[in-house]
């Protein structure tokens, strides 16, 4: 039996739309079929992210200016990157990446309404050769997003991070930016209905590997 090429799977969408939850339980399925995943996440996949990822969401941060955000992101990514992905990748081992480089250009690019394009050079050397084979774009409205994430906090006892804080029209530029990556990337971007149940919306995600990855 040929051996199955490892795979780099990102998981996109607002927060709220339940992304952890998908890439944990799409771990648990390739697992079960005997492929080797590691489970991941940005910010905060490294050591070193973990600390950058606090320094993101601490809510008293309310100062940070969009380029420091922007900037922390991104240094976050390229240690991720040399770090954890591309060794997984190399030794054959499947990626699962609860976001990747989609967030910013949806986040910092429709969120913030920042120009990027300053950045082509350091993600065409740096980050689009290990572009994602495929992305799983989770849609939920800001509203109920909102809502969950309210939820979360009375249920759960979770703080609300520095980005949870944001307003409804944050949300919707960040809503909107996905949603236009669905139509700029059809092939690598597939679209997820995140408002149904957590087993359906896993049942579509499983949906959408190719059958030749899993054979």
């Amino acid at each position: 039996m040929c051996k199955i090429p490892a795979r780099f799977i990102t998981l996109e969408g607002i927060d709220g739309c339940g992304k952890s939850t998908q890439a944990k339980l799409l771990r648990e399925f390739l697992s079960a079929r005997g492929i080797s995943a590691e489970l991941t996440r940005e910010p905060g996949g490294t050591r070193i992210g973990k600390s950058i990822r606090r320094v993101l969401q601490n809510p008293e941060n309310q100062e940070m200016i969009p380029e420091t955000e922007l900037l922390l992101y991104l240094a976050d990514r390229l240690q991720h990157l040399q770090e954890k992905v591309v060794p997984a990748l190399a030794a054959g081992t499947w990626v699962i990446s609860d976001r990747f480089h989609d967030s910013t250009v949806a986040y910092q690019g429709g969120g913030r309404n920042m120009d990027l394009t300053f950045l082509d050079s350091i993600v065409l050397e740096k980050i689009q050769p290990f572009k994602p084979d495929k992305t799983l774009v989770l849609l939920l409205s800001p509203e109920m997003a909102l809502k969950r994430l309210r939820l979360r906090e009375i249920n759960r006892g979770m703080v609300l991070s520095r980005l949870d804080l944001e307003s409804i029209k944050f949300f919707q530029r960040v809503d909107l930016s996905y949603r236009e990556l669905l139509q700029r990337e059809p092939k690598r971007c597939e679209p997820i209905d995140a408002s149904q149940p957590v087993e359906k919306v896993q049942h579509q995600i499983q949906s959408q590997l190719p059958v030749d990855w899993l054979l």
